[in-house]
């Protein structure tokens, strides 16, 4: 545990957009394991991953951050979704586990783009109650910060979230909006590239669809970023030679990451009517 991890935000935009999920209890662990995507009994205490949640056809509901604190608690870090309803949904499944499920609106989460001080890949800086999470790389640093909320936090820069935002689907990074919600498998979306779910770990909701996916080579879309026209929305249907081949799954400004054929003729692409251009996605942010 470092000593030198700062407390404050000084420098750190807030996250607004972010929630925080606990899971306290002697089996908090093998909850979080049983419901999402990741292999989270395999993650080192003060580390974490990027997983998913998936409903039982294999579609995604939400992707997130999981951190393993200690031996008793996990903290999802949510870029999206009502933190209060999956909590609730999740709650439906906890039936005797010794787990208990709350939403910490104690605590804020910021952003920077520097790296981090103390943090390093999966392996989370701690002092108390404030986290440092390396979430960048050498070519787009960037650091995530949990601590508890000041009395005089700054308000949310909005332009400082669309950059956010833009960054984290500049690395693959899905977020997905209600609609697109249930939409896409964990494959379409690219998860892969962050290591977000395992087809080696046992039963999880959705996992007999991933695991066939995977083993049998079926998965025909995948993630492209795109350089589109302000105002594309999520559902937006991408178009080539004038016929829908994709969609939208993401938008961030002028960013949008689209779910495309994986076998696709190199003709350009438009998105209500406007030219599109692929952009390569950033790379190391598998963790």
């Amino acid at each position: 545990m470092p000593d030198n991890l700062p407390l404050d935000f000084s420098g750190f935009p807030r996250l607004s957009g972010h929630a925080l999920l606990s899971l306290r209890g002697v089996e908090a662990a093998a909850f979080a394991h049983a419901q999402f995507a990741s292999d989270v009994t395999a993650l080192p205490l003060r580390h974490w991953q990027w997983s998913t949640w998936l409903s039982a056809k294999g579609r995604t509901l939400a992707v997130f951050q999981l951190l393993r604190l200690d031996q008793e608690h996990v903290l999802l870090v949510l870029a999206d979704g009502d933190a209060d309803a999956i909590a609730s949904q999740l709650q439906r499944f906890v039936f005797r586990r010794k787990v208990t499920l709350e939403v910490r609106t104690d605590l804020a989460v910021a952003g920077s783009f520097t790296a981090p001080e103390a943090a390093s890949g999966a392996a989370i800086a701690q002092e108390g109650d404030a986290l440092e999470l390396d979430v960048g790389s050498d070519a787009l640093p960037r650091t995530l910060k949990i601590a508890p909320v000041p009395a005089d936090m700054a308000a949310t820069d909005s332009a400082f979230e669309l950059a956010w935002r833009q960054s984290d689907l500049r690395y693959g990074v899905p977020r997905l909006a209600a609609d697109q919600r249930e939409q896409w498998t964990p494959q379409q979306l690219g998860l892969d590239r962050l290591n977000g779910y395992s087809v080696k770990k046992g039963c999880y909701p959705g996992q007999e669809i991933v695991a066939r996916t995977h083993f049998l080579g079926k998965a025909k879309r995948v993630l492209q970023l795109l350089r589109v026209a302000d105002g594309v929305e999520s559902g937006a249907k991408v178009q080539q030679n004038g016929a829908d081949i994709g969609t939208v799954a993401s938008v961030a400004g002028d960013l949008a990451l689209a779910v495309l054929p994986l076998e696709m003729a190199a003709d350009p692409l438009s998105v209500n009517g406007a030219p599109a251009h692929a952009v390569p996605l950033l790379d190391d942010l598998a963790r």
